[in-house]
This record gives C-alpha cells, structure tokens and sequence, in this order.
C-alpha cells in the first residue's frame, strides 16, 4: 500500500518537470553514452573479424611453422584434409635500389613469397589493378614483385622499376594496396612486399638458419569441423613446433588488442561516471533541499519514513532510467553515425549494428552508478524531522545515514567491481582502477575540508581587501560550493593528469635511453661463415664503439618436468610461441648468474640450460628442472644449470634461454649482432656490409622504436579521448554547482551592494573565489594524477618515472580556466540583480 501512495505522490511532483534534473541527466548520459560508444565499436570489430575470418587468415585455416618448412609427414597430413594448400614463406629483408652513382637506397621490407594457388579466399588488391599473377610475371627476363606503397615512395619506385632482394633483382610490377592475410601477422617494422616463393631461390635469402615463418593455408571441404581439426594438429604434432590457427578467429593478436584497449577505455568510462555520480549525488541534494516544505507537509500529514524514502527513490529511478536511456541513444546514434569515418582509419573489418550485449553492459553500469551516488542523500532525507523541516535544516542531519544503507551501498559498489571484472575480463586492472578512483575521491574530499579550513583561518590575513575576505568566507562556508567544484573537476583533472603522466614518461623513456644504450643496427641472418668478415668490417672503424655478435636459433618450450609447458607455467608469455636460443662454452663477458653454475668452456656432457633469472622465477622454475625445447622439429631435453640477468630494457641482444653448445651441435642456425655506432658513421656501414653480404638484414633500432612511439601514440590518443570526456563530465558537474549556488550568490550580491560595494568588486570577489577553487582542484588532481602515474610506470610498466612539468603546470591553468568560467556564467543574474528586490523576499 505504502509503494502505491509513494508512486503516486511521485507522479504528481514528477509533473513540475525537470528543472534541478538537467545536470543529473547530462551527467548520467554522458557516463552511459561513453562506455557505449566504446563498446558499440569494439563490438563491431569483433564481429567483423568474427565474419571475415577466413579472409583475414587467407583460408579457412592456417599451420605455421617457425624457421623450417613443414615435415613429409606434416604436408601429407594438410593435403589428406584440405582440397587445396597454399604454401608461403615470411621473413625481414632489405629492399635495395641501385643507383647510377654506385650508391643505393635500402629500406626494411617483410617479405613474403607466395606460390600459385595464393591467395586461397579473396583478393590482392593492385594499382594498377591487374591481377597478382600478372604483377609477378615481371619483364625483360626478370621476375615481379609487388610492394607497399609507403615502401614504393620511400625508395622513389614505380611500377616498372628494378629493385633487389638479397642479390636477385625484380621488377615492380604493381603497388600493394591490400592483401586478404595482411591483419593476421600483427606488429610489424617493416612495409609488406610479395614476390613468388620459387624467384626467391637464387636470393640467398633462404640459406640454413636464417629467420622465417613458412605458413601453409588449407581451404577445407564445406562443412569442416574446425575444433576437431584442430584437436587432431594438437594431439598429433603438439611437440614438433606446429601452431594451427583457423577462421574462427582470424586475427588473434589485433582481437586481444581491440578488447584489452576497449576494457581500458571501458574503465576510463567508469571514472567518468564516478565523476558523474558526484553531479548524480549534488542534484539530488540540491533537490530534496528545495523539497523542505514538501517533505514537511507530508510527514505533517501521516507519511511515514518509507512513504518518505519511497516517494523521491521512485522519482529519481524513473529520471535514472531517461538519463540511461539518452546515454545508451547517444552511444549507439554517434558510433553508427560516424561508422564510414571510424571504417576508413581501421586496417580490418567492422560490422556496425546495434549490440544489444553491449547496451545491456552501459546501463548497468549507469544504473548502479546512480544507485551508489542517489542512495545516500535518500536515506539522510529519511532521518530529518517534521519539525527541523520548516526551518530550512536538510543539511543539519547526521553524517552518516542508517546502518541498513550504509551496508547497502558497499553491496551496491562491490556489484559494480564485480560486473566491471566480469565485462572488462580484467581484475587486475579493474581494482587498480577502482583503487585509484576510491583513493582519488577520497584525497579530494579531504583536500576540500583543509581547503575550507584553510580559508576561513585565513580570513584574518585579508582584513582591508574586501574582494579576497569575501571570496575566503564563501570557500570556508560548510554548506558552500567547496567540496562539488573540488570533486567533480578535481577527479576529471586527475584522470587526464596520469594520463599525461603516463604518456610523458614512456616518450621521455624512449627519447632519453636511445642514445645512450640503445644500438644503432641490429643485424640478422649472418651465416656461420660471414661472421669473421662481419667483425673485420667493424672492429677497425673509429665510428664504433661496440659490437655484440651471438649464435642464435628458435625454439618452443612444449615440456617441463615431462609436463606440457601450459599446464605448468599457464599463459606465461616465455612460452608462448618461440623464443631465442643462443649457445656459449665459456662465461660470455657481462654475464651475471644468480643462482647455479655455468658449464664450462669443454663441457661435453648432456644438455643444459641457463634460464633468464626474472622469467625463471615467474614461471616458478628451479634448479634442476627439466625443460624439453623444440628446435627445427627435434626435441632437446636439457637440465636447468643456472639463473642469470638478463636486461632486456637496454635494447642489446638477450635471450632467456642459453645452451652449452654440445646441445646444439649441427643444428643450422645464423648469427644476430648488434652495433654501436655514432650516427655519421651508421650509412657507410650499413653500405659496406649490405655490399659484401647482400643476405643479411639490418634493422635500424631507431625505426623500430619509431613504430613503438606510433603504436603507444594510438593508443595515448585513444586514452585521451576518454579521459577528456570524464573531464567534460567533471565540467558539467562544476556547472550544476555554480547553477546551485547561484542564489546564495544573488543574496550575497544584494548585501555587498546595499553596503556600497561596485559590481568590479563584487565580480572580482567571484572571479578570486572561482580561480582559487580552481587553483585548489588542480593542485590536489594534479598530485592524485602523479601520483597513479608513477605507480602506473613502477608497478605495471617497469619504468623509471619523472614529472612532465608542462603537463603539470596545463593541468593547474586548466583547473583554475575552468572554474572561472563556471563561475563567471553564473554571476551574471547575481550582479543584475536588484538589491531591493532580493533582501525583501527574506524578510
């Protein structure tokens, strides 16, 4: 019967409209329209990867192979399966052109030789547009090739032109536009180029040892069952290094990047709404102040505390709901509306549609969001009396609501954590992010009550500066606008605050290290027989100061203790796909072991292995252990001998896995090497070397870095976008506040001006007070921000950390510009307003 009477005395108020509601909805909306918008447009890659997943992987499935080519055995077992395989062959080079002076232009490349039947689905995309086949055929004796057209314009070629690979010349017959594979090989430092694989065997870019993937698509009869072929690959050749990959997921490495960086984006959402929430809790506040007289009446009448609580919880969930329902709008319209824009920048497929899982996900999070933010000043509203009504005393309640409620919001908040865990698949950074927005709103609500203390302790310093004593009185009121300016702008400031941090501190890394301990080449694919000419080259020349050179093969970790790798060690990234393998006899220099022995320089016994000290302990390994490594198709058993440091950051040459050269003995393999050189002196090396070892391919660690910084920058955007919108949340938050204390402030306006005061003083008094609130929300945000990016940078990225004083110090302006605007919009009625007027309607 109560919920009956609530409804419908909830009904009649609902009819005054919405004034008081306009920032409760725009913040709810905002909130619930970003994680929508998110999303909506990870849920349309996913489902264009889902439907064009053969044609991303090139057939219905793929088996891949790490430097070696498949088995007698492995080929007859594709062809027994599938009608048609396609058998190609992936690797890094150098594309040289000539030019008349003896000189040349070089440039990286991935390269992939292809044969016939490719591509199995789909098709190569020319321009001109011709067809592969033709492009490849080449002229006047000499075969064709087809290249991205970024690397087409970085060597100044067009079709027609002859450039090299290794020490076979081609003829460019085509620019490469689009491949149907080209969103399956994942990060890359070099543009594509595609030759046919039998014009390659006079390259000598295939010799033993050199590193290569050979990829073997299978277009499979109608019907095929993808799960059971591939438990057949897996159980059959589990050990001999094969990887099987089919259309059901054709793009695995950019389907993990879309929806790790769509749980982030998710996450910097939910700090949007936790932004919005702050606006959710002030309005409703500010609109059960205004409802003193109403709540009065009704309990005066007989209303009971639950017909009370009932009533306006009623009221609130209906606006609640239109808030949600704009935003999950406003989610879907903007992603559909820009979906060509959106399609045009990325380099796969997206399916644009309405999500209904993903609308479901947004107004979850919207509706607890406003539960947790709405509930607390409801169940205050409950414990203030008939009496204290009439006087205008909804802020002289206790602090704490009923215990009832108080258990109910920390239910309400641990349902959000566990739904945010369960949609973003990240617990991790879900309670890092919960942690830092709890950490951030607290800091915030104490730097709000010391910036009020501190105001009105201050007050007697300004004695004969009537504009700043005004301005300190009004920060020091306990009922003023102190603690909503400071936590609704403040929280948005600290977001985009370690954001900036973040984004400073991992370009700065990049940008200070290089020259210091970064190489200048790392060289690749240097036979056995070229090494003592490689050092030759470089031990004479002034320019370098250092050369590393190291053995190196690729292997698989599929066993240890006689246990699948997985099994014992989970997901952990050493194990999954291949790693580097290096052999030594003697102690390399520089090498410090933390634990075990080094085998010695004639050791001759059975296998052993020196692990990586901080993988080793990772994956929980121990003295002892027994590993089992598949190179080039052959199992080698070895004992773990002995942890080691090994310093990835410094960009030199590391590997995880060392072995005692006995181990190794006979396996093909090529060196890697890196040089350190001065930055006149790295053209005339990579010339000279490039001219004596046509094979040999030098990767400049500069463009390498380059492509990281252009990735991270991605991603930086990306991070911003989102942090800007839970700012713009913080915005319209402060605006609520300004638009609430607008009366306090026409009343305070008539007072100074009946006491003689001119409007320049009166609008400086606003002005002073808006930019030291501010200054306040900018400072603490600032030191929230600096402090989640250092610990974002110490604890998850592993980087040194440095403050970015340029982002510091816009962060600070950006606070004290912000309310000042707030601020300044709503001073104006105040100003204009008529002393008289105002003063006789509080008589």
């Amino acid at each position: 019967m109560s919920v009956a009477q609530a409804a419908r005395i909830a009904r009649r108020e609902l009819r005054g409209g919405l004034r008081g509601f306009r920032i409760f909805l725009a913040c709810l909306a905002l909130g619930v329209a970003a994680i929508a918008a998110v999303g909506t447009v990870r849920a349309s890659i996913a489902a264009g990867l889902a439907a064009e997943g053969a044609a991303l992987l090139g057939g219905d499935a793929e088996v891949r192979f790490t430097y070696r080519y498949a088995s007698e055995d492995e080929r007859n077992w594709m062809n027994s399966i599938a009608e048609t395989v396609s058998e190609t062959v992936d690797f890094r080079s150098m594309a040289v052109v000539p030019n008349p002076d003896g000189d040349a232009e070089r440039a990286l490349t991935q390269v992939m030789g292809v044969d016939d039947p490719y591509p199995l689905i789909g098709r190569v995309q020319l321009d001109p547009d011709i067809d592969l086949d033709v492009a490849l055929n080449g002229t006047d004796g000499l075969p064709g090739g087809v290249m991205q057209r970024v690397l087409a314009d970085r060597l100044g070629l067009k079709p027609g032109d002859v450039f090299r690979l290794g020490v076979q010349d081609f003829v460019l017959g085509a620019v490469l536009e689009r491949y149907p594979d080209d969103a399956g090989g994942g990060f890359s430092l070099g543009p594509r180029s595609i030759v046919r694989r039998v014009d390659l065997a006079q390259s000598g870019l295939l010799a033993d040892g050199t590193l290569f993937e050979s990829n073997y698509r299978l277009d499979l009869p109608d019907g095929a069952d993808l799960a059971a072929l591939e438990a057949e690959a897996e159980h059959r050749y589990r050990d001999t290094g094969l990887r099987w990959q089919d259309a059901r997921n054709g793009a695995p490495g950019m389907t993990r990047f879309v929806d790790r960086i769509g749980a982030f984006l998710i996450l910097v959402g939910l700090s949007g709404l936790a932004v919005g929430g702050v606006g959710v809790s002030a309005a409703v506040r500010a609109y059960l102040a205004g409802k003193t007289g109403v709540i009065a009446t009704l309990k005066t009448l007989g209303a009971t505390r639950n017909i009370i609580f009932q009533t306006y919880f009623i009221q609130i969930g209906v606006l609640t709901l239109v808030g949600v329902a704009l935003g999950l709008i406003l989610g879907v319209v903007i992603p559909l509306a820009l979906a060509p824009v959106i399609a045009a920048q990325l380099p796969i497929p997206a399916l644009f549609a309405v999500y209904p899982s993903v609308l479901i996900e947004a107004a979850i999070y919207g509706v607890l969001t406003a539960l947790i933010f709405t509930l607390w000043p409801l169940a205050r509203a409950e414990e203030i009396k008939a009496a204290t009504l009439f006087r205008d005393a909804f802020g002289s309640v206790r602090g704490l609501p009923a215990l009832r409620y108080v258990i109910a919001t920390l239910g309400l908040v641990g349902l959000l954590l566990a739904a945010a865990i369960w949609f973003s698949g990240t617990m991790f950074l879900t309670l890092w992010t919960a942690g830092g927005i709890t950490g951030a709103l607290i800091l915030l609500v104490l730097a709000a009550m010391l910036a009020r203390a501190v105001a009105r302790r201050s007050r007697v310093w300004a004695r004969g500066r009537p504009s700043l004593r005004s301005a300190l009185a009004a920060i020091g009121d306990p009922g003023g606008e102190t603690t909503s300016v400071v936590l609704s702008l403040g929280l948005g400031l600290a977001v985009l605050a370690a954001v900036g941090q973040i984004d400073g501190n991992l370009r700065n890394s990049i940008a200070d290290e290089l020259p210091d301990v970064a190489p200048s080449y790392f060289f690749v694919d240097i036979q056995p027989g070229q090494i003592d000419g490689f050092h030759e080259r470089l031990n004479g020349d002034t320019g370098v100061s250092q050369v590393e050179a190291a053995p190196m093969l690729r292997g698989i970790i599929t066993r240890i203790n006689g246990q699948p790798a997985a099994d014992v060690v989970g997901d952990h990234w050493v194990i999954q796909g291949d790693r580097g393998v290096t052999y030594a006899g003697a102690l390399p220099d520089g090498t410090t072991l933390t634990e075990g022995a080094w085998w010695g320089e004639d050791y001759a016994g059975p296998p052993l292995i020196s692990f990586s000290d901080e993988e080793a302990r990772e994956m929980g390994l121990s003295i002892g252990d027994e590993i089992t490594i598949n190179i080039l198709g052959r199992d080698i058993v070895a004992t773990l001998a002995s942890f080691r440091e090994v310093h990835f950051e410094t960009a030199g040459i590391g590997f995880v896995i060392s072995m005692n050269p006995g181990a190794l003995a006979g396996a093909p393999h090529s060196w890697i090497a890196t040089v350190y050189a001065q930055e006149d002196a790295e053209a005339a090396i990579l010339r000279d070397l490039a001219q004596a070892y046509p094979n040999i391919t030098a990767i400049r660690v500069r463009d390498g870095i380059d492509r990281v910084v252009e990735v991270l920058s991605g991603i930086a955007t990306a991070t911003r976008y989102g942090a800007g919108a839970t700012l713009l949340t913080g915005f319209l938050v402060l605006m609520g506040a300004a638009a609430a204390g607008e009366r306090a402030r026409t009343y305070e306006s008539a007072v100074l001006k009946t006491l003689g005061a001119s409007r320049a003083r009166i609008l400086g008094s606003f002005a002073l007070r808006a930019a030291l609130l501010g200054a306040a929300a900018g400072i603490v945000s600032l030191f929230a921000g600096i402090l989640g990016g250092w610990a974002v940078s110490k604890f998850v990225m592993e980087s040194d950390f440095t403050i970015i004083w340029g982002s510091a110090l816009a962060i600070v302006v950006g606070g004290i510009v912000a309310t000042l605007l707030a601020g300044l919009l709503f001073a104006l009625r105040p100003l204009a307003a008529r002393p008289a007027q105002i003063l006789r309607a509080r008589e």
